[in-house]
């Protein structure tokens, strides 16, 4: 079994993957980290030196190259979905699980994290709201293609239980 956790920046994706793997006896994987890990980069460095692009086709090929694991937890960049045909692959290989959020409890969240968040980095507080509202409604009919929605704001450590347990 893969489980694919997708959604906005600041939903949690890497945080509750890592404990529902651990709850669930599970392997890890957070595609982003893999990437620095590989790229010998963080994220923020990548999307500035070598672009965007560049980023999500190595994000493709992490992505289809994690494949190889089973019985795992995959915590994917926000907009890992939205590029490469990458929800079909996801769909194709595993449960995908979007955690859904509002556009204030992600900026919330995110916030005091500008730093670490290439598409946000240079984006003022005024504009930072704007620009989630935005981005969430270009993502949307990539999320809305996941197996299943989790309400970010009411999650658990046993949120994945059931789903595990039906699979």
């Amino acid at each position: 079994m893969r489980i694919f956790i997708l959604g906005f920046m600041g939903t949690g994706k890497s945080h509750w993957g890592k404990l529902w793997a651990e709850a669930n006896n599970m392997q890890f994987y957070d595609l982003d980290a893999l990437i620095e890990e590989q790229e010998k980069a963080s994220v923020v460095d990548i999307f500035e030196k070598a672009g965007e692009d560049y980023f999500r086709v190595k994000e493709a090929s992490m992505l289809r190259d994690i494949l190889k694991h089973d019985n795992c937890i995959i915590s994917c960049g926000g907009g890992s979905p939205c590029f490469y045909d990458n929800m079909q692959c996801m769909n194709e290989n595993g449960i995908t699980v979007y955690l859904s959020a509002t556009p204030q409890y992600i900026l919330k969240n995110v916030l005091d994290e500008k730093e670490k968040r290439p598409l946000i980095k240079k984006v003022n507080e005024a504009e930072l709201l704007f620009f989630v509202e935005q981005k969430l409604k270009e993502r949307a009919p990539f999320y809305s293609q996941a197996t299943l929605t989790l309400d970010a704001e009411t999650l658990d450590v046993n949120s994945l239980s059931q789903i595990i347990s039906n699979s």
